[in-house]
């Protein structure tokens, strides 16, 4: 529940988390997980080496892996052949989707940062980079949740 009571949506979840130190990955893994019955503490474990594009190597968004390993739950009941190419088919479009909002889904092109340096950090720090994370994140939500109910 958010202020006065009122329910706070997935997005906004995985935003707040975001924005109270969680990394980007984490924050939509832990959030979206628990629809799956993903334990929270093991899904912020999990998570933890795909924030800063995969370990701060500034590669793919962990807000992107984050939604690729719960896309990896919504088929878990079918057959493992099956649920492999409806998950690789779910996966792509979810890329499809935020390259056409933001042209890449990798992490130093999105933000124009290295993290591997501590320059890098600093800058980020600097111009408040994080919110531009925050939106990541929103995006990679909504459009998680788009391919959920579809």
């Amino acid at each position: 529940m958010g202020a006065l009571g009122m329910k706070v949506s997935l997005v906004e979840e995985a935003v707040n988390r975001f924005k109270e130190g969680l990394s980007c990955s984490q924050a939509i893994f832990i959030t979206y997980g628990k629809q799956y019955g993903i334990d929270e503490k093991i899904a912020k474990t999990i998570a933890c080496s795909f924030g800063g594009g995969m370990g701060r190597t500034c590669q793919t968004c962990g807000a992107v892996t984050g939604a690729y390993m719960v896309l990896g739950f919504i088929h878990r009941e079918d057959d493992e052949k099956v649920a492999k190419e409806k998950t690789y088919a779910l996966v792509q479009e979810f890329s499809r989707r935020f390259n056409e909002l933001y042209g890449s889904v990798n992490c130093k092109e999105l933000i124009k940062c290295d993290f591997r340096t501590l320059e890098g950090r600093e800058y980020f720090r600097a111009n408040n980079l994080n919110n531009k994370c925050s939106g990541l994140v929103r995006d990679s939500a909504l459009i998680l949740e788009e391919l959920i109910k579809e």
